[in-house]
């Protein structure tokens, strides 16, 4: 019965609309501070430090003081992978036409806390699925399987697969992207994917932003693999 009502706890912080708010700001996969978090939420900075407080007591959240402020990221990697879980089985919002629109960089290329999204993501993904590198798991509905092509084009790339599949969570998977309203590559190895191409300075992250721009090294080897986009 414990265990039953620690879930039912947790449900409890998660389904608050703010709260949920909070969590998802800090899928860009750095941290914020509760003024940051209090006006991505749309809440007064009041109100907006209980919420983070039981954040905090429930173990979803970390605080770590630097100078006079305070900065909030999620405790441990699992909270950022039940988030990413529970933006994958959310039914899609009504698009409105008139408010929402995000700017054109971050809608080009971004991150999903520590895998790429937009249309960077989207087409990345698309392209793995055309060449067959990684294909559908029939036995888990999301989730992707890498095929031994798939492999050999992850090593060619420098991208360490063994690690990524090591990782307790889960390996690839859909992740519904919001601007594309397309899925984009998520789990350890779309992590493990944006990690080498920042490495390669195929892609640079904006200071304090989730924005990426994809460099002209970038450009020429992104064409080199058969994905077109423009330069963001």
């Amino acid at each position: 019965m414990d265990a039953e009502s620690d879930i039912e706890r947790i449900a409890a912080t998660i389904g608050d609309a703010s709260r949920v708010r909070m969590l998802a700001l800090l899928m860009e996969g750095r941290a914020l501070t509760a003024k940051e978090l209090a006006l991505g939420a749309g809440i007064e900075p009041a109100t907006a430090s209980s919420h983070l407080k039981r954040l905090e007591e429930d173990g979803l959240l970390a605080c770590a003081s630097q100078g006079r402020h305070k900065y909030f990221r999620f405790a441990t990697d699992e909270v950022a992978r039940l988030v990413e879980g529970l933006m994958r089985v959310a039914p899609r919002r009504a698009a409105v036409a008139s408010a929402g629109t995000p700017a054109d960089p971050e809608r080009h290329a971004r991150f999903c806390y520590d895998h790429l999204a937009g249309a960077l993501g989207t087409g990345l993904l698309d392209l793995a699925l055309q060449k067959r590198w990684l294909r559908d798991d029939e036995a888990a509905a999301g989730q992707l399987e890498l095929t031994p092509s798939g492999e050999r084009a992850m090593a060619r790339l420098g991208v360490d697969v063994e690690a990524a599949a090591a990782r307790r969570r889960l390996f690839a998977c859909r992740c519904l992207d919001w601007s594309e309203r397309r899925d984009h590559l998520g789990g350890a190895l779309g992590a493990a994917l944006a990690h080498e191409l920042l490495a390669r300075r195929w892609i640079e992250r904006r200071k304090h932003s989730r924005v990426v721009r994809i460099t002209p090294d970038g450009q020429a080897g992104l064409r080199g693999l058969g994905l077109r986009l423009a330069e963001g």
